[in-house]
């Protein structure tokens, strides 16, 4: 019976269908680590590296780039935190204005062979 008017008197009782949600891979199969830029930076915490950024509004005229020598302390998935190598500042960006960057010594990647 279908109740098209309120009824104080009257409460339907629904339970909503089980939701599963496809996750391409057999249940109990491990879980891959996704190749994104902030999952790259994590890997390699505190590898000495140069970090290029751009920014399209700049203070000064054609000042509108910055360069860091430092360590990625933390990234997130907009975000990540660098510690100045020279000064022991530390920065944080938005990941918008990341260009790129250049490490000394051979990068922490994913396990190609899944």
């Amino acid at each position: 019976m279908v109740q098209y008017y309120w009824t104080p008197s009257y409460q339907q009782q629904m339970t909503p269908p089980p939701v599963t949600i496809p996750s391409g891979r057999p249940p109990g199969f491990p879980q891959r680590e996704e190749s994104y830029i902030e999952n790259i930076l994590r890997l390699n915490r505190g590898k000495p590296g140069n970090f290029h950024f751009s920014f399209e509004h700049a203070v000064e005229a054609g000042k509108n780039t910055i360069n860091v020598r430092g360590v990625v302390e933390a990234a997130g998935r907009d975000h990540v935190i660098l510690r100045d190598l020279r000064t022991n500042h530390r920065y944080l960006f938005p990941m918008i204005y990341f260009d790129y960057a250049e490490f000394d010594e051979e990068l922490a990647y994913f396990n190609q062979s899944q």
